[in-house]
């Protein structure tokens, strides 16, 4: 199935740049793309880095999912696939925003680690409203945004933001 992954505002390029920045996770992509793998058979061939990527690709709803059922097991494994064959980026920013998530995406990852616990630590075990967020942090909605969005820790649920905690595998 042919599905395209629109790209309509600027702050969803940072996990788009993002799932790729690797060479793990560019052929990680490249695989999911071609076949279904379970984390099992991710972990064999990506290591620990793989997996990571995979809990990255599915809080990015990156990758589709489903069962299936392996000789020799009496319960099916959870499977991936990457859900897009395309992306569509359409999207308009002032430059300075552009800037900025080109930025983040690029950022140094001992750099970004310190921002992205700012906000965890920030944002508590209950969560917190975005806004409340960005203005306790004195950040742009851009760059929080952006910093959240590259997170493997965090996540948007509607105007709140929370830590991210990955689906069971099995």
């Amino acid at each position: 199935m042919h599905r395209i992954k629109v790209v309509n505002d600027i702050s969803e390029l940072v996990p788009v740049l993002r799932a790729v920045d690797t060479p793990v996770k560019l052929k990680l992509v490249q695989r999911l793309a071609d076949a279904w793998l379970t984390s099992e058979d991710v972990e064999q061939e990506f290591g620990k880095e793989g997996a990571k990527a995979l809990n990255f690709f599915e809080k990015l709803k990156l990758i589709d999912t489903r069962w299936v059922a392996r000789e020799g097991r009496k319960a099916p494994d959870k499977s991936y696939h990457f859900y897009y064959s395309t992306i569509n980026i359409n999207t308009t920013a002032p430059l300075q925003e552009v800037s900025e998530i080109l930025a983040i995406a690029s950022m140094n990852p001992k750099d970004y680690e310190k921002l992205e616990k700012r906000i965890y630590d920030a944002v508590g075990e209950a969560g917190r409203f975005f806004s409340d967020v960005a203005e306790e942090l004195g950040m742009s909605p851009t760059r929080l945004k952006g910093l959240v969005k590259r997170s493997d820790k965090l996540e948007y649920r509607g105007h709140r933001i929370e830590r991210f905690h990955a689906p069971a595998s099995s």
